[in-house]
């Protein structure tokens, strides 16, 4: 599991910006043309590039190019599976870290 949390970290750096989470709600919807999201935003469209190469590099979203137009989609693989590791990292479970050995003889000593 520790690998995990490497493994993952990346989709909550690319989440931590505002326009971002913004834009991975928008194509919750399906998938939209650059145009439509650059409407949605007070930004560039250098701006918007930079966010959706951030957001397509870790994988979240798709992109597709259809002659002069990119669209863009979540990928649907890739958000259930960092579903599935957020919810196991917000659920007690036995195998938690915080039972680890060296945690717990750090812990409240």
């Amino acid at each position: 599991m520790r690998e995990q949390y490497a493994d993952y970290a990346h989709f909550f750096k690319a989440l931590s910006d505002p326009n971002r989470l913004m834009i991975v709600d928008m194509l919750s919807c399906g998938e939209l043309c650059a145009c439509v999201i650059l409407e949605k935003f007070n930004i560039t469209q250098p701006t918007l590039s930079h966010h959706m190469k951030t957001l397509c590099d870790c994988g979240l979203v798709n992109g597709r190019k259809e002659g002069k137009w990119t669209y863009y989609s979540l990928n649907g693989d890739t958000v259930r599976s960092f579903r599935a590791f957020f919810e196991r990292v917000t659920t007690a479970k036995e195998d938690c870290i915080c039972y680890e050995k060296n945690i717990e003889e750090d812990c409240c000593q």
